[in-house]
C-alpha cells in the first residue's frame, strides 16, 4: 500500500510539473502557433494526423474495454474454453478497409501540401524577392539577389509577400528551420541547391535554428528572421544600399575600434555589400538581435565573444585572443554603433 502511495505522489508531482512547463516558451518560435503560410499548412497536417491517431486510439480502447468486460472469466468458469472463431470475412474486410481509408485521408492533403511547398513557379517574376542562403559552421549568410545587399544572422523580409530562398552550404550539411513561419530545408555543400519560400503573415522577430547535426556548436547555430511591413522593408533596402563602410564614428573609442577592426578583422569580415568571407558580414551590427546568434547584444557580451569565442561556440573558425580585452572593448564600441537603418527589430515588434 505504501509503495502504491509513493508512486501515486510521484505521478502527481511529475504531472503538475509537465502542466506548468507546458506553458513555458519563447514568442514566435513554436510550430504550434503558425504565423506564416508554410507553417500553417504543416500545422493543418499535424492536426489531421493527431485527429486520425485519436480516432484509432479511442476505437482500440473501446474494443479493449468491451473485450475485458464481455469475456472476463466468471466464477465457476475457470475451466471453460470459450467458443473458438477462425476467420471472419466481414471483420477482415473492415480492419483492412478502414486503415486504407485513414491513410488516404492523410495522404491526399500531404501530397497536395508537398507540391504546394515546393512551388517555385513565380520565382522568376520581375518583382519576386530571392535570397541566397549559405549555411556555415556556425552561422548563416544572406545575399539578396539583384539587390546588392548582404547580411548575416538577421534576415529581413516583408510581410504578406512570398520570399524565395536558394540554399546551400559552404562546409557540411546544415538545415534551415524556421518553425513559426515555415518548415525546414537542408543546405548541402557543393552544387546541390535546395529551394523553399517564406511568407510571413505579421510583423515580428522569428527565431530559426539549424536542424541538422553539424558539429560541436550545432545547438548554438541560431538566426533571426525580422518580418516588417512592405513599406518598412523598402526603407530598409534603401538604407542598406547606401551603407558607408568608411564613415567615421563619433566617439574616440569607436574611432580607435574602427582602426583596430580594419587591422585585425577585415580579412574575415565585411561591412557593406561585400560578400562574407570566412566570417559573417557585420553590416548593421548595432541592430542585431543577438551576438553570434545566442548572446544578448551588450558590450560586455561582445567583448567576451571577441576574446573567448571558442569557449562560447566550440569549433568556430574565429581565432581567440587576437586582441587584448581593452582593444576588444574599442572594437565593440565601433561595432555596436553600426546602425545603418532606422528599421530595427523593435520596429517589427520584438518583445511584444
Amino acid at each position: 500500500m505504501r509503495g502504491w502511495m509513493v508512486r501515486f505522489r510521484s505521478l502527481i508531482v511529475f504531472g503538475a510539473l509537465a502542466f506548468v512547463l507546458s506553458g513555458c516558451g519563447v514568442e514566435n518560435v513554436s510550430a504550434l502557433k503558425p504565423k506564416g503560410y508554410s507553417a500553417e499548412l504543416l500545422f493543418d497536417l499535424m492536426m489531421i494526423s493527431i485527429a486520425i491517431m485519436l480516432f484509432v486510439f479511442v476505437i482500440v480502447m473501446a474494443i479493449y474495454a468491451f473485450v475485458l468486460v464481455r469475456y472476463r472469466q466468471k466464477k465457476g468458469q475457470e475451466d471453460m474454453i470459450p467458443k473458438q472463431t477462425e476467420g471472419n470475412k466481414a471483420l477482415e474486410v473492415i480492419w483492412t478497409v478502414i486503415p486504407i481509408l485513414l491513410l488516404l485521408v492523410l495522404a491526399v492533403p500531404t501530397v497536395q501540401a508537398t507540391f504546394n511547398l515546393a512551388d517555385q513557379s513565380k520565382q522568376d517574376d520581375k518583382d519576386a524577392l530571392t535570397i541566397e542562403v549559405t549555411g556555415n559552421q556556425y552561422w548563416w549568410h544572406f545575399n539578396y539577389a539583384d539587390q546588392e545587399i548582404a547580411t548575416s544572422q538577421d534576415l529581413y523580409i516583408p510581410t504578406g509577400k512570398r520570399v524565395y530562398l536558394n540554399m546551400k552550404s559552404s562546409d557540411v550539411i546544415h538545415s534551415f528551420w524556421l518553425p513559426a513561419i515555415a518548415g525546414k530545408m537542408d543546405t548541402n555543400p557543393g552544387d546541390n541547391m535546395n529551394t523553399m519560400y517564406l511568407e510571413a503573415y505579421e510583423e515580428g522577430v522569428y527565431t530559426g535554428h539549424c536542424a541538422e547535426l553539424c558539429g560541436p556548436s550545432h545547438s548554438l547555430m541560431d538566426f533571426r528572421v525580422i518580418a516588417v511591413s512592405p513599406e518598412k522593408f523598402d526603407q530598409w533596402k534603401k538604407d542598406m544600399k547606401n551603407v558607408d563602410a568608411e564613415a567615421k564614428p563619433e566617439t574616440t573609442s569607436a574611432q580607435e575600434g574602427q582602426k583596430l577592426f580594419k587591422e585585425n578583422c577585415m580579412s574575415c569580415h565585411a561591412i557593406g555589400n561585400s560578400a562574407a568571407g570566412v566570417g559573417p558580414n557585420l553590416t548593421n551590427f548595432g541592430n542585431r538581435t543577438k551576438i553570434a546568434g545566442i548572446l544578448e547584444p551588450t558590450k560586455e557580451n561582445l567583448v567576451d565573444w571577441i576574446v573567448n569565442n571558442n569557449e562560447i561556440k566550440p569549433g568556430n573558425k574565429m581565432p581567440m585572443n587576437l586582441v587584448s580585452e581593452e582593444e576588444a572593448g574599442k572594437i565593440a564600441d565601433y561595432l555596436l554603433q553600426l546602425k545603418h537603418s532606422e528599421v530595427t527589430p523593435e520596429s517589427a515588434g520584438e518583445g511584444s
